[in-house]
Parts: C-alpha cells; structure tokens; sequence
C-alpha cells in the first residue's frame, strides 16, 4: 500500500467499495415505457444480525492477514494469533491476546519498522479507517509503542535512522478522525469562580431599588453574579497531510488523546509499555524523583509463643510483609524492554501524557504494575519540570505524586488493620475453651 495516495480523510479504499457493493444488490425493473429502474436492496444493511457477521468477518479477515505478517512459531502447534480467529469476538480476543500484543510488540520495535512499505504499518492504518469499533481499540493499545518509538527514533541522534513514513501516517490517521469529530471547535473547560463559598454556590442576586449610584460596583467584590471562566484545553485542530516539525508534538499529542478517551479497555501491558516510554522521555534520574517519598511505618505485633498460636501469628506477619511489598515501588524498566530516548515535552504533549498517568496511577481496577510503572514515570517528569522549570508541569506531577502516596499509606493502613483484625481472630480460635457437656435428648415412645 502506498501512503503517498492514500492519506487519512482520502477517499475509501476499493475494497470498501466492493464490499458495500455487494452487500447492497440492485435489482433492474422494466417500465412499461421501456425504460429500466435500478432499485437499491438496502435491507440487508439495516439487519442487525447481518451487521454484526459483516463486523465478524472483517475481523477475522484482518487477524488472518495479522498472522502472516508476524514471525511464525518455531513450535509445529498452530499460529497461536490465527486461532483468535476463530472465536465469538475475534476482535476482543486479540486485543485481550498477551501473545498478539508480544509478537507485534517485536515487529514495531525492530531497527526496521516504522518505513513506508513496513507491513505492520499498513495493517495498522488498513485495520483503523475500517470504522469497526472493536478493530480501533485493537490499534489503539498499540498507540502507545507507535508514539514512543517514533518520537524516541525522531530525537536519536544517529544517522542510521530509517524511514518512518509508516509510523506517520498511522498517527496521521487517528489524527484525521479526531480532526473531523471535533469539527473545528476547541475543546474547552469551565472554571468555576474560586471566590464564592463552594464550587456550587451561585450568589443571589438583589432585585430591590438601588441609589443611582449604586450601580457601579467593584467586580472584586463578589457581590454581583460572576461568570464562570471557559478554559481552552486544546485549541481548534487543523487539517494535515504531513507531519512537520512545528507541527509533530501536536499530531503525537492528539493521538495520545484518542488512547485516553478508551483506555478503560485498554490491556494493563499496553499501559505499562507508556509508562515506560513516559519516563525514558523525561530522562532525568536524579534525587528530584524521591523529593516526596517517605514509607509508611507499620509495626505488626506479632502474637507470643506461650499463648499457643505463634506459628499462625508467622503467617499473619508473613501475609503482611508481602502485602507492604506489593505496596511499594518496583523497577518497572527491565533490560529486556526497548528504552526511550531523552525528547522534547511541550504542554501539547505533556497534557495528554499527565492524564493517562493520572489513570494509571487512581485507577482503581489497575494492576500494580500498571500503578508502579505510572508511580516511577511520573515522579521522573516531576524531576524533569523542576529541571525545565515549567510551573504548570510542576505543579501538575506533584499532585499526582501526592495522590499517589496517599493511597499507598491508605492502602498500607489498610493491610495493616487487616492484620490486627487477623491476630485477634487467631488468638480467640485457638484459646482453649472448656468442654461441653453432651447434650441429652428425651424421646417419648
């Protein structure tokens, strides 16, 4: 496929054409003068049952193509990815894959991914302008390797960087789509007015006479109904048909977004995978990260062994020591993990990166790795704004990483109540109690 000839927003491919051709038979009627009318079956297109087969048979079509691309199993076992196909929700099933997710992981971070004519490239965008639901989030959870690796190759010094034509126009094509959804209009905020007693309150207003010369008044004062401000969180998009330099934080940064408005169904590894590129981006290691890093102190009264229960108050202590472990933050870079490189962050893309962080760090059904590798990159970001001295990223990632602590103590306190509620259980199971007398039952004859 050639990008050159098919860019976001361009006509529909051919193959959509034929599709909707033949979905839609047209029929030809002779009239009694002699001419014909072609009536147009439309349906087949309004019958639910034959959305969702056409919807299950794009899917598996573009899983079988996925397969091909994809390095073949070493093992004679089937190709694990081609037998997604096979399933109710195809499209769920691959995007819930940890197997798919690891073999296109490797393709798109390969030294030769990303060119024009790199096919992964091509199913990506293909599989995004199909308009199926399902197949978006699949490319969506990829987003975050796509962005991290072509804005790390972008700012890498080296010469030898290939093409990354491919990588563009997928990011390209989700800026497209938002483009047009947004219609020309900025995404804004309102902000309440601070000044009045909560962020409900409207303030009466009096209808009684006033002096004329009552009618000036201070707008300081708050004694008048005051507006609230509209905030500008991103301004009107403009169409583009290339990524420029001026242009590239804005394009990334709007994809980002598209992630984030479905990242509630976006997989924990995809999450994990930006986080990581998140830090790498911010590349400052200093002792700025733990500037607000202080663990809990929990003492766990572990019960003595005359009362007769030592070996269950091991466990429990043992239970609880995993626990505080699970609670604090673990390295989430391993070496097997493709490193970001060091880029610029202007606030076109640091805005979309906070919010995601934010999910990764509150999200209450995220996993701990997830919430570790969103806890280590924002702490790096802190470091770097503090370095870069930008106020509004400052205060930005330090209020996350003070959201963050504090659910770590709450979660800490948490265990540690659990604990205690534990030691009194086992302690009143195994006090000895006295024997009770049989019971005696009277049965008349």
């Amino acid at each position: 496929m050639d990008f050159r000839h098919h860019l976001p927003g361009g006509s529909p491919s051919s193959s959509s054409t034929t599709s909707s051709s033949s979905q839609n038979p047209t029929h030809h009627h002779h009239n009694h003068n002699g001419t014909t009318a072609i009536t147009t079956t439309t349906a087949a297109a309004d019958d639910p049952m034959h959305s969702w087969w056409e919807s299950i048979s794009k899917a598996r079509s573009r899983i079988h193509l996925l397969s091909t691309l994809l390095p073949v199993p070493e093992s004679d076992d089937p190709n694990p990815i081609s037998s997604l196909a096979d399933s109710d929700a195809p499209a769920r099933s691959l995007l819930s894959s940890p197997t798919a997710y690891t073999a296109v992981s490797y393709s798109l971070t390969a030294h030769s991914s990303g060119a024009g004519d790199d096919p992964l490239c091509n199913w990506l965008y293909d599989t995004f302008i199909s308009s199926d639901p399902d197949l978006r989030l699949v490319v969506l959870a990829f987003i975050p390797l796509v962005a991290g690796v072509y804005m790390s190759r972008i700012h890498s010094i080296s010469s030898l960087t290939p093409s990354l034509a491919g990588f563009e126009a997928v990011l390209l094509a989700l800026y497209s789509s938002e483009t047009r959804s947004r219609a020309g209009k900025p995404v804004i905020v309102s902000i309440p007015d601070l000044s009045q007693p909560s962020l409900y309150h409207t303030p009466r207003v009096n209808n009684s006479k006033k002096k004329p010369n009552s009618a000036k008044v201070n707008p300081n004062s708050g004694s008048q109904a005051s507006r609230p401000a509209v905030g500008i969180v991103s301004p009107p998009l403009e169409p583009q048909t290339a990524i420029k330099s001026t242009k590239r934080a804005t394009i990334v940064g709007v994809a980002l977004d598209c992630y984030y408005k479905q990242i509630s169904q976006m997989p924990s590894w995809s999450k994990v995978d930006f986080c990581k590129f998140a830090g790498d981006w911010a590349g400052q290691d200093c002792n700025c990260k733990s500037e607000f890093d202080h663990k809990p102190e929990v003492t766990v009264t572990v019960p003595d062994s005359s009362d007769g229960i030592f070996e269950d108050g091991i466990e429990i202590e043992r239970n609880v020591v995993e626990d505080m472990k699970n609670l604090e933050i673990h390295d989430a870079n391993p070496d097997n993990v493709v490193k970001g490189s060091r880029i610029l962050l202007p606030w076109e893309l640091l805005q979309p990166m906070l919010r995601i962080l934010g999910h990764c760090l509150l999200g209450p059904l995220n996993s701990n790795d997830v919430k570790d590798a969103a806890s280590s990159a924002v702490r790096c970001l802190y470091a770097r704004a503090s370095h870069d001295l930008v106020p509004q990223a400052i205060l930005a990632t330090r209020s996350l990483i003070q959201l963050d602590n504090r659910a770590r103590e709450a979660a800490a306190a948490a265990a540690a109540a659990s604990a205690s509620a534990a030691n009194t259980t086992g302690s009143n199971a195994n006090t000895p109690s006295k024997a009770k007398k049989p019971e005696i039952l009277l049965v008349s004859k």
